[in-house]
Formats: C-alpha cells, structure tokens, sequence
C-alpha cells in the first residue's frame, strides 16, 4: 500500500504494507542480512540492553557545558531558566520522535537520509556535518583534559607553581590518555560495549553534582568567596546573596548557546537504536526520554546549587569559582580529577558516529571490516590530538567548523534538490 502526501510542494512517498502490530511496536530495522543482498556493516543481531543504551545516549548528552549551567542561571533567574530548559528538554525529545519517524521507512544513518532526500549531495552534506559536529566536540573534551590535568596533577603534588617536567606538559598527557585510554575503548565493534565506561562517566558525574550540593551549604555568602581579596564588606551590595527569579542582562544572551546545546545527542540516536536489543520505536522513544529526564534532573539540580552558593558570583566555569575560595580544596580537587574522567570516556561515545559517517560515505555498501574500523579510529585521533596541540584557543577550531558549515549551506542552496521518497 502507499501512502502520498504533500507538504509545502514536496512529494513524499512512503511504501508501507498492512500492519498487524502498533507501528510504534514495529521493528523495522533489518538486523542480518538474509542472503538476498550483500550485508553492510549495519546489519548484525543488536544486543544491547535498554539500560546500557540509557547509558551510553546519557553520555553523549552530558558535556563540559554542565559546568557552565550555573553561570546560566546566575544571568537568566531560577525561573526563566527552568523556563527555558524545560523547553529544550522537551524539543529534544520530540526531534528524537521526529528521528524515529524518518527512518521508519528502513533508514539506518543519516547520510542515507541525506542521499534519499537531496542525492549525493545531501548524504556527504550529512556526513560532513555530523564528522566536524563530533570533532569539535572530541577537540573540547581534550582541551580540558590539556589545561585542566596538568593543573590537578600540579595540586596533588603540593607545587604553587608550574615546572618543566614532561608530565605537567598537557600535549604530552592528551597524547598517553589518548593512546592508553580513549584509543582502546573505540576500537570496540560495537558502540553497546561502551555502556559500561559510560555508566561510570555517569557515576563521576553525580560525584560531581553531590560535591556542588553539599558545598552549597558549607560555604557562606558573601564572606568566603570575597575572602581571599579582602574586600570591604561593607562595600558589598545587600542584595549580593538574594535569589533572583527573573534576570535579563547583556550577559543573558551568551547564556542562551549554553542552554541551547544542553541536550544534544542526535548524531548518537541513529546507531545506538541499530544496536538496541529488540528494537522498536517506542522502545528507542523511552530510551531517549529516559535520558533527558535524567539529565534534565542533574542539569537542574548542578545549576541550582551552584547559584545558591555564589549567586552573582558566580563564573562561567563553576569549579574554577570554587578553586577562588580555597585552591587547595581536597574536595574539589577530586570532583575536577573525576570530570577530567568523565569527559574522557565521552570521547569514544562521541567517535563512533563520525567512523560511521566515514564508512557510509567511503564504503558505502562493504561488510564490517576491522581494517577500516581501526584505522578511521586512528587516523581521527591523530588528527584531534595534532588539532588540539597545534591550535592555541577551542574558539578557533569552532570559527573554522562555523566557516565550513556557512559555505557547505551556500553550496547545497544553489542545487535546489528535488527530495523522492521511496
């Protein structure tokens, strides 16, 4: 049976037969290939859990940018910020509903979505974009690692200040936690076996969040945080510590990109669903929704505390307000060594789905190969690691990406693509 519809003037044709189950029961990924066609690499038997694939879409979720959430509310008020991250948190949910029904016609990856709807062009433009999305936030994560670990590791020795040594150099530690801890884990065929380092990214992350709680009530406002600086007391104003619920300042707007990319995770939807375990839509759908509740809950709670604490003190970077009240916090200490792992067992999450892209794009129709499953993982990270030693500053690896993205935009526009659905 078909079914034709229009939108805006585009035909869209979608083959369906007569459904004897729900079609949000419907399984509609092919898993093995039956011997009618050559099996590519998307076709297996998937076996991951619901709670390992809650895990690992969890863990694409949770970014760096939860350190900034408090910042956020320090500029926007307790209840515009709620605002605005409940309606994020629910357009999340929904694009991942939209995502669920592109692809009910057999569509595995993007870039297949991309060739089906504008050709080739579409498929290299999605491949392009979920490569340099991915990349970019593969080169943050390790930037952190660079500035931050040398920092920590300084701590721990009891040093005030930096020495020469190889081990306070941050390219040289990217370089061994790269070799000796991301390089391994994304050589795993599947992204599913990942559930577990990132149910213990996870964990770090609540360690994290339970660290900014019980601060909360263990530093005093406004004394602790003007202590080291001596500062008239008297001279602070009286509504220093006051909760404000509604907040518009020239500070506000930059807190909107913070807010704005706090539930992306959608590079991530399409293969976890091609390894889920008796996979539905519905099932994929709770899987999404799970996951954004979650971390709609710790976003909350990490942006609250941290505000109650420092309230319009606070800094864009909420562990570096609390390394101004006491640098050699043991406490603290610990919560950065413990977001130093967390973002580091994103990176493999976050590599599969640019090896995928690559593979679609590349070999389009080849089986599973280990050959090009390990080389593109090496290759990627020699060229995140060169990109993020050679490059001083993360804004200038976004400026070149945005530069890609306007003039790949300009280039697509000018083809006006027909878009047939089969």
């Amino acid at each position: 049976m078909f079914i034709s519809c229009s939108v805006e003037g585009v035909q869209m044709f979608v083959c369906s037969g007569y459904h004897s189950v729900p079609p949000e029961e419907e399984k509609f990924l092919q898993h093995k290939s039956d011997g009618s066609k050559r099996p590519q690499f998307t076709d297996f038997e998937g076996k991951t859990s619901f709670g390992m694939s809650v895990f690992n879409l969890s863990n694409a979720i949770m970014g760096s940018g939860i350190l900034g959430l408090s910042y956020a509310m320090s500029n926007t008020g307790i209840v515009l910020f709620l605002i605005l991250l409940t309606c994020i948190a629910c357009l999340s949910c929904y694009s991942v509903h939209l995502s669920l029904l592109l692809v009910s016609s057999g569509i595995r990856a993007y870039e297949q979505l991309g060739l089906r709807a504008f050709g080739h062009p579409g498929k290299i433009l999605a491949a392009v974009i979920i490569t340099l999305h991915n990349i970019g936030a593969m080169s943050s994560y390790l930037f952190i690692v660079k500035s931050e670990l040398p920092l920590v590791i300084q701590a721990f020795l009891g040093q005030t200040s930096s020495s020469d040594d190889w081990f306070m150099n941050g390219n040289y530690l990217i370089i061994i936690v790269t070799v000796c801890v991301i390089l391994p884990l994304t050589l795993m065929k599947h992204l599913g076996y990942l559930g577990y380092t990132s149910g213990f990214s996870l964990s770090c992350m609540v360690f994290f969040l339970s660290a900014v709680i019980y601060k909360r009530f263990n530093i005093a406002c406004p004394l602790e945080v003007f202590g080291n600086y001596s500062v008239d007391t008297a001279a602070i104003p009286e509504d220093t510590c006051t909760i404000k619920f509604f907040t518009i300042n020239q500070e506000t707007a930059y807190t909107i990109p913070i807010l704005a990319f706090a539930f992306v995770c959608h590079p991530e939807v399409l293969p976890i669903y091609t390894e889920l375990s008796n996979p539905t839509k519905r099932r994929m759908q709770n899987i999404g929704n799970v996951s954004i509740l979650g971390m709609f809950i710790m976003y909350f709670l990490t942006a609250i505390f941290g505000y109650l604490t420092f309230y319009e003190n606070t800094e864009a970077e909420l562990l570096h307000t609390y390394s101004k009240v006491d640098p050699l916090d043991t406490l603290i200490l610990c919560v950065r060594l413990a977001v130093l792992v967390a973002v580091t067992l994103t990176v493999p999450v976050v590599l599969f789905p640019i090896r995928r892209a690559l593979l679609q794009l590349l070999f389009p129709g080849r089986p599973f190969h280990w050959l090009s499953h390990i080389t593109i993982a090496v290759c990627l990270l020699f060229a995140v690691n060169l990109l993020v030693i050679l490059v001083p500053n993360i804004r200038d690896i976004f400026g070149i990406t945005g530069c890609v993205f306007y003039s790949i935009g300009f280039h697509i526009h000018d083809h006006e693509p027909d878009i047939h659905w089969a």
